[in-house]
């Protein structure tokens, strides 16, 4: 059996990790800037436009293209339902008609007296996306989608497959060099993501789909099981969205490749919290890795990260002397007399947290918190 091995992968116990989570067309943004969010919220949606089907009438009426207006019941625009008639034609001495009935619920978009086609568009598809990790909304890009800001583990694979998955971390393999089993795999598993060490096998991965484990991260695997669990070669393929019930993450390469000691104590030191995994992989220009990410709660961060995150500046409080850094009033001293929580909106028509100061003539400002530093007493 080769082995293949990439050294210089990210195992990051503890460091800030920003993810954009963009929709694949224009909608809406249902979250806002400093809002805390789990794995699982909504922050965006929009809809697909669906299918567009052709449907010649003319033909199934026995009409010419240029008479087809003049046989619909339904008009462009209309909504129809699966079955409902939408075109008849005239018959002889009213008997004899014909009926086109639509093969499936949609809107008449196009009836062309050209062709004698009508054409019936299926209803739009919703499309939802969510947080992928727990954190607080960092940036907000109107129309696209949000950035989300989160602090903990962050650890890069050499190759994965399946799409995003979260699950509570559980270390299966005494060690980075043993072996994963079929027997390893219980019943209790169930949405868990599982750490093995030095290989998986096709036995365990058709165990681990059987009881509908969310994930399995492990050093190596045999390309052969991987050819036989796809039913294909892989080639220089993006993998990510495969729907084969389990995401794999490998983190060392192919072959029986013990697990990274470092990578291995990592994610047994987590075990027991949150892991979001995704095994999306693309080796071309445009690098892709697949991801374990395991959040740290927001009152576990680093007071620096959780202060810029609820966007506000680290130790600062009423009667804090500050300098302020931007115009108006650039370089001037003053001291905080109010911090507003809610966001204002500022000239710029954005709406950030502000600071109200007091400068030393006496004058009051009102200012974004960008706008100022705080001074070191």
């Amino acid at each position: 059996m080769a082995v293949a091995y990439t050294p210089g992968l990210k195992v990051a116990e503890a460091t800030a990790i920003v993810k954009e989570r963009r929709l694949p067309l224009k909608g809406e943004v249902v979250v806002k800037q400093g809002d805390r969010v789990e794995s699982s919220t909504i922050v965006a949606r929009t809809f697909l436009p669906g299918h567009v089907e052709p449907i010649n009438v003319a033909n199934k009426l026995g009409i010419e293209p240029r008479e087809l207006k003049g046989c619909m019941v339904k008009a462009v625009g209309d909504s129809v339902s699966e079955g409902e008639i939408i075109a008849v034609s005239k018959g002889f001495f009213g008997m004899f008609k014909q009926e086109v009935k639509a093969p499936r619920a949609g809107k008449i978009e196009i009836v062309s007296e050209t062709t004698g086609q009508v054409m019936l568009r299926a209803p739009d598809i919703p499309v939802e996306v969510d947080a992928y990790i727990d954190g607080v909304v960092e940036r907000v890009m109107e129309g696209d989608g949000v950035a989300i800001k989160s602090f903990g583990a962050d650890i890069q694979g050499i190759f994965g497959i399946g799409g995003e998955v979260t699950g509570p971390l559980l270390v299966v393999a005494p060690d980075a060099a043993t072996h994963m089993k079929a027997s390893d795999i219980k019943a209790e598993h169930a949405g868990k993501v599982l750490v093995g060490g030095a290989m998986v096998t096709m036995d365990v991965i058709r165990e681990a789909t059987k009881h509908k484990v969310a994930g399995i991260i492990v050093g190596g695997i045999d390309d052969a099981d991987l050819r036989a669990w796809l039913g294909y070669d892989l080639g220089v393929a993006i993998t990510g969205s495969e729907e084969l019930g389990l995401t794999l993450v490998i983190t060392e390469g192919f072959g029986p490749i013990r697990m990274a000691d470092k990578t291995f104590e990592l994610l047994k030191k987590s075990a027991g919290r949150k892991a979001c995994i995704s095994g999306a992989t693309q080796i071309r220009a445009g690098v892709i890795r697949p991801e374990i990410i395991v959040p740290l709660p927001l009152d576990q961060w680093p007071k620096d990260e959780r202060a810029a995150s609820e966007g506000g500046v680290l130790g600062m409080d009423v009667g804090s002397p500050v300098r302020i850094i931007r115009e108006p009033a650039f370089g001037e001293l003053a001291k905080v007399v109010g911090l507003p929580v809610d966001l204002t909106s500022i000239d710029t028509e954005a709406r950030v947290r502000v600071v109200e100061i007091e400068l030393q003539d006496g004058r009051k400002l009102l200012l974004p918190r960008a706008n100022v530093e705080l001074i070191e007493a």
